[in-house]
């Protein structure tokens, strides 16, 4: 089988078991049943019997389950080590709740789980780190197209006459009778804001006869010695699993970060044998 082949499989795959559940409920998601036992499980270290109840939770709430998307992708990318399921249930997180405060450090685990597909192909088949991306937008398309297959059969087991509008995304590149593709959205980067430069004002030459006035010795404090305990990181570490090491919840990985601003440029930037003071 071709490599369009296996990501196609590999993305229906991974989206057979997520088929969203129109009539599931509404509640709290903190107060659904599946959720919970799924926290509690991982917080036992039983982290398979902990992604099934996310994948129930999923299953029964369906868009209502941003959450339990997210558990399930952290578990497939650092516990069963399926990056394509990953990276199709953090973009689920990221698509239910773009503007949530850790949706910056998701997208960067996306980008991990990107990475460590690339490493899986075997015998490299790619040829260049641009066929290596279009590949992976590849798996991105198949994976929104499998989407827009579950919404039909949702709207066909409903017994409903709504039009469907479905988009046709192409997946074979040679496909030159195809219409071509609507416009990409290119997020905009906003470039940094150089500061403006302060010129420092010339030292003025005394008169003859006078003296310099001398300068204040400046008292130099030894640095704070870092308060509470010392982490260093180790192959596989991020701020979500320390987070969980540490104080049994996932979402205290700020509270790391803010504490350790002074060597984390960002929330993605972990080195082996860094030291990570655990507040």
């Amino acid at each position: 089988m071709n490599v369009p082949g296996l990501l196609l499989l590999g993305a229906l795959l991974c989206a057979a078991g997520c088929e969203r559940n129109p009539g599931g409920p509404v509640g709290a998601e903190a107060d659904d049943t599946n959720y919970r036992r799924g926290q509690q499980l991982l917080r036992q270290d039983r982290k398979q019997e902990a992604l099934i109840a996310y994948l129930k939770a999923i299953e029964l709430r369906g868009d209502a389950a941003p959450d339990s998307h997210l558990e399930a992708g952290l578990l497939y990318l650092q516990h069963v080590k399926d990056p394509i399921a990953a990276i199709y249930h953090l973009r689920k997180y990221v698509e239910l709740r773009p503007t949530a405060r850790q949706a910056e450090l998701v997208r960067g685990q996306i980008d991990a789980a990107k990475r460590e597909f690339a490493r899986t192909l075997p015998g490299n088949p790619m040829e260049s780190k641009t066929q290596r991306l279009d590949m992976l937008d590849q798996v991105e398309r198949l994976q929104r197209e499998v989407e827009q297959l579950k919404a039909e059969l949702s709207i066909a087991r409903s017994g409903s006459s709504a039009p469907i509008n479905r988009l046709l995304i192409p997946t074979d590149s040679g496909a030159a009778n195809q219409p071509p593709p609507g416009p990409i959205l290119v997020q905009e980067t906003t470039p940094e804001e150089v500061s403006p430069i302060t010129m420092a004002p010339l030292p003025t030459r005394p008169m003859l006869g006078e003296q310099p006035e001398a300068a204040p010795a400046k008292t130099v404090s030894p640095p704070a010695a870092p308060t509470g305990r010392l982490h260093t990181v180790a192959r596989g570490d991020t701020l979500f699993s320390l987070a969980q090491q540490y104080y049994g919840n996932r979402s205290r990985w700020r509270d790391i970060y803010e504490a350790n601003r002074n060597q984390l440029p960002d929330a993605n930037s972990l080195k082996l044998g860094m030291q990570l003071v655990i507040p």
